[in-house]
């Protein structure tokens, strides 16, 4: 079930559905507007499938996505063998991070955040150092 909060943000894109699917990078589950998963969609589609590497990965990355939708009370139905990878049990944690939100299993979400070796300030100058916060 969708947290109210995030419901209410989200009240323009529900109309038109998401689209689910497995995170390439982390064991939880990636939820796409269908606006932004068009927009996946659309450059998955301009790589040359000709070239065996793009073919696997346009096939590992199309080949769980599933369209889903909103019923009355606020619910996704998350397809079994997606529940499965994500191994998502009755907690789950939603994150929204972007234009898509991230579903996770709740106590995989906390061991990788607890985890001993995440440095955040490390990754922090990696990942932002370089960008200027000025309004300019």
């Amino acid at each position: 079930m969708l947290p109210a909060g995030l419901k209410k943000e989200l009240a323009e894109v529900l109309s038109r559905g998401f689209v689910i699917n497995r995170n390439i990078h982390q064991q939880c589950l990636v939820l796409y507007p269908y606006q932004e998963w068009e927009k996946m969609s659309k450059k998955l589609n301009g790589l040359n499938r000709l070239i065996k590497k793009n073919d696997l990965f346009v096939r590992k990355v199309m080949g769980g996505a599933t369209k889903l939708e909103v019923d009355g009370s606020g619910r996704l139905l998350v397809p079994k063998s997606l529940a499965e990878y994500a191994a998502l049990e009755a907690d789950v944690k939603v994150i929204g991070g972007g234009a898509t939100i991230e579903i996770w299993a709740k106590g995989r979400y906390e061991e990788i955040m607890n985890a001993e070796d995440l440095d955040i300030e490390s990754l922090a100058e990696d990942v932002m150092g370089d960008i200027s916060f000025d309004d300019e």
